[in-house]
């Protein structure tokens, strides 16, 4: 039996070969692996799921997101008819109907089959005022990386000789109609350590864009570097936003020369400038003229002081223990704050000067609400926001309103998903080994009325990273494969996100990220404490950083659950800063290169601890092979030192996807479905 790497050992590694993402012999075992799995489960009752679920993707009554773009509303749209998708447009007016009448601007499927390509649609930039060219982005199989295509919107075709970029992971800003500002990563010198652009140029129409000017350039240990415009009040200015590491940003002004200015805030503040203004939030405690903030309180100045290097703050919010800012932003002048207290969703309205502050009235204070403004582009609002209300048991519904309060007016409402009847939403909370309260949402039939009390199949999921908030939104997938068949399903809101603010964050990152994993096991004991249910019927599932969370509940935790589904996860964290993008979550986890920080990661690099003889419960590690983000290697080694440990550890591998389940419904529903049937086997619920 080989046992390794291990965590005496971390470095002798046998599995390397499977990093090799296109190896012929790592292809070879992925495609053994697939059938395997593939022959397992696929049976009638997947393909029933499977297709269920597609369809409730792909349904007629889901809501059309729309962004405003010279007087048309712009929406990219996905069906059975048109997998790859449409991107289109409408009227107000039309919109406002209950048959919108769409013009198609771009037919992907049309174009990936004329192509040869297998295109995903990644967004597109219009040029500002006019609105009459885009700039696509077009990834192959859902990757980070992407073509940039310059797109005549009323021609419906490629601009002939117009912009275009090959694959790389890149972005550009109009400058004018015949000058953008390019960030990428194409070419020799091009990328820092984690894969993004280090460089901003200025590009012209008809020259070759990396002879195009650099206006400024990073360090390579550096995060990455972009730039974008601002336009406000009819004036030019470039921004060149300078990422020293995940939660660090350094922000310069400039010219089309290059950087002028600095911003002389702190590197971890976040901030946004409108109408003479600047409101700025720091992640660590900062001293202004005497006097010291707390993290997370806003702060406003005058942005030309700022700039002089004059502060004279005004606070705006100020933190509590469970009341969060989770973000901010202006619309036409005024300040919009987007507040959880205790979980709810709050949205008020600030007027600079007085900063009287009004509530925005009409949303719902329970679920969970989005808001935006409703133009593309901040120097052609009217202060129009868009509201997007829902809860687990609610399809979303699109909300109007504004920055001048009033009731919000119901534009559409989704229809639904999956059959939401007898269900029922609860909060608990439970403790953690430090005592530390860790709340949790719990979806599921009525205790009353549940005939599978005390031994619930129960689903249960989290994230707990990089200060992003696990809110209970709608979910089709959930809803169909789960709830509608009468299981019950948690969402946990454990330490290392955002829920509650850096304090939360911090609490579970770096040396207490392991900390975040004792959170979501303490929800598997409180359920089962609480009745429930019983550890053998919890089936736990997790992606990305949450895949971390998982494959740590398997080798720390596993008498806590009955299965495990583990998605395109971080997992070998001895490695994971030379794969793809890891380099970037240094400020997350640790540097693995650094004696005493490896200290505190090894205890969460369940690679390296997993050990032969343990009880662990079945285990599907599934990830994506045109995943740019995390890399495929993580699952395929955890997949193969698991089975030569002896245990029957599943592991699947779709081709296309990207960072996500796929790239399409029909591969999205795949994918969770694959997962579902394993979780719900694993567990006994469905036999095998």
């Amino acid at each position: 039996m080989d046992i390794r790497p291990t965590l005496a050992a971390p470095d002798d590694d046998p599995h390397l070969w499977l990093e090799e993402i296109e190896g012929e012999r790592a292809l070879a075992w992925v495609a053994a692996q697939n059938a395997r799995t593939l022959s397992r489960l696929a049976d009638s009752r997947y393909a029933a799921d499977r297709d269920g679920l597609k369809a409730a993707l792909d349904r007629p009554g889901k809501l059309p997101h729309v962004t405003r773009r010279a007087g048309w509303l712009y929406n990219y749209w996905q069906d059975a008819a048109h997998p790859r998708g449409l991107w289109r447009r409408t009227t107000e007016a039309s919109f406002r109907t209950e048959a919108p009448e769409w013009e198609v601007l771009l037919d992907l499927d049309a174009l990936a089959a004329s192509e040869g390509e297998d295109w995903v649609w990644q967004g597109a930039t219009t040029l500002p005022g006019t609105h009459d060219r885009a700039l696509l982005r077009l990834s192959r199989g859902g990757g980070d990386a992407v073509v940039l295509r310059e797109f005549d919107l009323a021609a419906r075709a490629a601009v002939p000789g117009g912009f275009a970029l090959p694959e790389a992971k890149s972005s550009a800003a109009w400058l004018d109609r015949d000058t953008l500002l390019l960030s990428t990563a194409l070419g020799e010198g091009n990328a820092t350590a984690s894969g993004y652009p280090r460089r901003v140029r200025l590009w012209r129409r008809g020259t070759a864009p990396l002879e195009a000017p650099v206006l400024f350039e990073t360090a390579p240990e550096s995060m990455g570097l972009w730039g974008a415009v601002d336009r406000e009040g009819g004036a030019e200015r470039i921004v060149f936003l300078e990422k020293t590491g995940f939660y660090d940003t350094i922000v310069h002004l400039g010219d089309r020369t290059g950087p002028t200015a600095r911003i002389p805030l702190p590197s971890d503040a976040s901030f946004t400038w409108q109408a003479g203004w600047l409101a700025a939030k720091p992640r660590t405690p900062w001293t202004v003229a005497g006097t010291a903030y707390a993290p997370d309180t806003l702060l406003a100045f005058d942005f030309a002081a700022v700039l002089r290097g004059e502060f004279l703050p005004v606070v705006l919010f100020e933190p509590a223990p469970r009341r969060s800012l989770q973000g901010f932003f202006w619309c036409q002048g005024r300040l919009v704050l987007s507040v959880l207290d205790d979980l709810a969703p709050v949205y008020t309205l600030l007027t600079p000067g007085s900063w009287a502050a009004a509530e925005i009235p009409g949303l719902p204070r329970i679920g969970v609400v989005d808001l935006w403004p409703l133009d593309s582009e901040p120097e052609e609002s009217d202060g129009t926001l868009l509201a997007l209300a829902q809860d687990p048991v609610t399809p979303p519904q699109l909300l109007l309103t504004s920055t001048a309060p009033a009731a919000p007016a119901l534009l559409k409402a989704s229809t639904p998903s999956f059959d939401a009847a007898g269900l029922t939403v609860t909060r608990h909370q439970a403790v953690s080994v430090d005592g530390e309260r860790i709340p949790y949402v719990q979806i599921g039939p009525r205790e009353e009325s549940d005939p599978e009390r005390g031994r619930a199949p129960v689903h249960l999921s989290a994230y707990g990273g990089f200060r992003v908030s696990r809110l209970p939104y709608y979910s089709a997938t959930v809803g169909r494969l789960w709830l509608e068949k009468g299981g019950t399903a948690v969402i946990g809101q454990i330490r290392g996100g955002g829920e509650f603010g850096t304090a939360w964050h911090e609490a579970g990152r770096g040396a207490a990220k392991a900390r975040s994993h004792d959170d979501f096991a303490a929800i598997a004991a409180d359920l089962v404490a609480r009745g429930v249910t019983v550890p053998g019927r919890i089936a736990a599932e997790g992606g990305s950083n949450g895949g971390l969370l998982i494959a740590n509940m398997l080798t720390r935790y596993p008498e806590r659950f009955g299965a495990l589904f583990c998605t395109i996860p971080l997992i070998d964290m001895r490695r994971y800063t030379k794969l793809l993008a890891g380099a970037s979550w240094i400020a997350e986890y640790g540097d693995p290169e650094k004696p005493e920080e490896w200290d505190f990661i090894r205890a969460f690099s369940a690679y390296h601890a997993a050990e032969p003889g343990r009880p662990y419960p079945p285990i599907l590690l599934a990830t994506t092979r045109r995943d740019d983000r995390v890399h495929p290697g993580h699952a395929r080694k955890m997949a193969a030192k698991l089975q030569a440990l002896g245990y029957d550890a599943g592991f699947y591998e779709p081709e296309a996807g990207g960072h996500g389940y796929g790239k399409d419904n029909g591969e999205v529903a795949s994918f969770s479905a694959l997962g579902a049937a394993f979780l719900r086997r694993a567990i006994g619920w469905e036999e095998n």
